[in-house]
């Protein structure tokens, strides 16, 4: 054989440099291929060659020089001989599609998208051959080739890889997109490198995927501390199987929770900081679970994409996520509840030097309050009750109601945070006569509050921390005026006038000096 078919054309060829890739994706197409000839198809052959201690070897190696280049090597079997027509013709769909070479694409379509130059050198176990094949779209395209030229040299029996040169490639990887195509490939192929049977180099940089460090805590805040892990298994129509773990998270990580699924053992969905998190299970990127929970699930039964980036659910997603949710939340370790409600006791270390910064900042803040405060000393104590009533807002954020009963009262509490900078007052009060029933107790918090503004933010925790102050302020006031103490509005409108005047500056810490 001295030439091989590239048929169907020039029409595929073409737009192949057009399709939806990502760097790592279209990356992952050569260690797939190297993976199916190495590992799925030839392992007991190549073990009994070079011994047990034989692993499958992939290193892509970018060269930026004259032009560019990068250069992918595998010590896999090779490509034999009788396989040529077939590997090198687009879309030619292999005898056997039980591995992760199913499409007849991969090599074809990434070297493509990459470059409209590049060649492939192989050399298969037991053949006496090396073979080189070089691709030139705009020569085929200008001469309508469909035929390619093999050049054939003399090579040892044993001998087997194969190595792919793209020349002066378009979407040559730079800054940090490397470090993203180091990150992304290490997760996919994570399981073959846990098996000891890939050793995948990026650079001269073994790829070593890091294993996510487990919460072990107690149940609700006590008992015996337990690892939050459980097994996952689900079986949907069509003898569709999703199996494997989920877990929480040591430490929360916004880029790295989420789930990993998996195919054939090489990741489809959920590698890098592209964990797989759909909002009916994982809330919003604010919530707990989002940044704690991951796992690793392993899907039979499914379709990929011809990229292979996206699970083909052929409908059964909703099903699949509904299950999943279940699981994940049964006893006697309820994943996702335990995710929202655990909070990490800060490390020492933190803690002493965040104590220490927000003393010396609070510490100056109250040195600049001494005006405030000596003004305060000589006005006259509140002795006017709550409105009945408080002013409309020009605009309201959030506003719930609830009822408590006490033994000889009712009480109707109106929590309402406000968003108006015309209103002065960090915290309001409202009640209704205190010997009426049911009583009426409305707190209301300033979001446009400087000292919101300044320690509150956008975040949901900071600023339930701030409201749950707010009615501990407002209650106690409210309880301490039902029980006779005269004058207690005082220490509300005192608190309003040092957080507005002095405590919202930011004073210094330690970092600034």
């Amino acid at each position: 054989m001295t030439t091989v078919n590239i048929r169907p054309g020039i029409n595929i060829l073409s737009v192949l440099g057009h399709l939806n890739y990502k760097p790592w994706y279209a990356l992952g197409e050569f260690v797939d291929n190297a993976v199916n000839s190495g590992i799925e198809k030839n392992w007991n052959r190549l073990q009994s060659l070079h011994g047990h201690n034989y692993k499958l070897r992939v290193e892509i190696e970018l060269d930026g020089t004259d032009g560019g280049r990068i250069v992918i090597r595998d010590n896999a079997a090779g490509i034999a001989r009788a396989d040529y027509q077939r590997a090198f013709r687009t879309a030619e769909v292999p005898l056997d599609r039980s591995g992760l070479s199913e499409f007849g694409m991969g090599m074809k379509s990434a070297s493509f998208w990459f470059t409209n130059t590049w060649t492939v050198r192989t050399k298969a176990v037991g053949e006496k051959f090396t073979g080189k094949v070089r691709f030139d779209l705009d020569k085929i395209v200008e001469s309508g080739l469909e035929q390619l030229p093999i050049d054939d040299e003399a090579a040892k029996l044993e001998e087997h890889f194969t190595e792919l040169v793209l020349l002066k490639p378009a979407k040559m990887p730079t800054g940090r997109t490397i470090g993203k195509i180091k990150k992304h490939l290490s997760g996919i192929y994570r399981q073959f490198i846990r098996d000891g049977k890939l050793e995948l180099w990026f650079d001269g940089e073994q790829l070593r995927y890091e294993e996510p460090k487990l919460l072990v805590a107690p149940r609700d805040g006590s008992g015996a501390p337990q690892t939050w892990k459980t097994s996952v298994s689900i079986s949907l129509p069509g003898n569709k199987t999703a199996k494997g773990f989920v877990a929480i998270r040591e430490e929360a990580s916004t880029a790295e929770a989420g789930l990993a699924l998996f195919r054939r053992g090489r990741l489809i969905v959920g590698s890098g900081d592209e964990g797989y998190r759909p909002t009916s299970i994982f809330g919003q990127p604010n919530s707990y679970r989002y940044q704690r929970v991951f796992g690793e699930l392993h899907l039979e039964g499914f379709g990929v994409s011809h990229t292979k980036d996206a699970i083909q659910w052929d409908g059964l997603e909703d099903d699949f996520l509904s299950e999943l949710k279940k699981q994940m939340n049964e006893d006697p370790l309820p994943i996702l509840k335990m995710a929202e409600e655990y909070r990490a006791k800060t490390k020492t270390v933190s803690l002493t030097r965040a104590a220490q910064s927000a003393a010396v900042s609070t510490a100056q803040a109250i040195t600049n309050a001494e005006p405030v405060i000596a003004a305060q000393r000589d006005e006259q104590p509140t002795i006017t009750p709550p409105p009945v009533e408080l002013p409309t807002p020009s605009e309201t954020a959030a506003k719930r109601e609830l009822q408590l009963h006490f033994k000889d009262q009712d009480w109707v509490i109106t929590i309402d945070l406000v968003n108006d900078p015309a209103i002065e007052e960090w915290l309001e009060l409202s009640q209704s006569n205190s010997f009426k029933s049911p009583k009426a107790v409305g707190i209301r918090m300033n979001l446009a509050h400087p000292f919101i503004q300044r320690f509150g933010g956008s975040s949901g925790e900071h600023i339930e921390a701030l409201l749950r102050l707010a009615a501990a302020l407002a209650i106690a006031e409210t309880v301490a005026r039902d029980s006779g103490v005269r004058q207690v509005g005082t220490i509300r409108r005192h608190v309003n006038e040092l957080l507005r005047k002095a405590l919202s500056d930011p004073g210094i810490t330690p970092l600034d000096e």
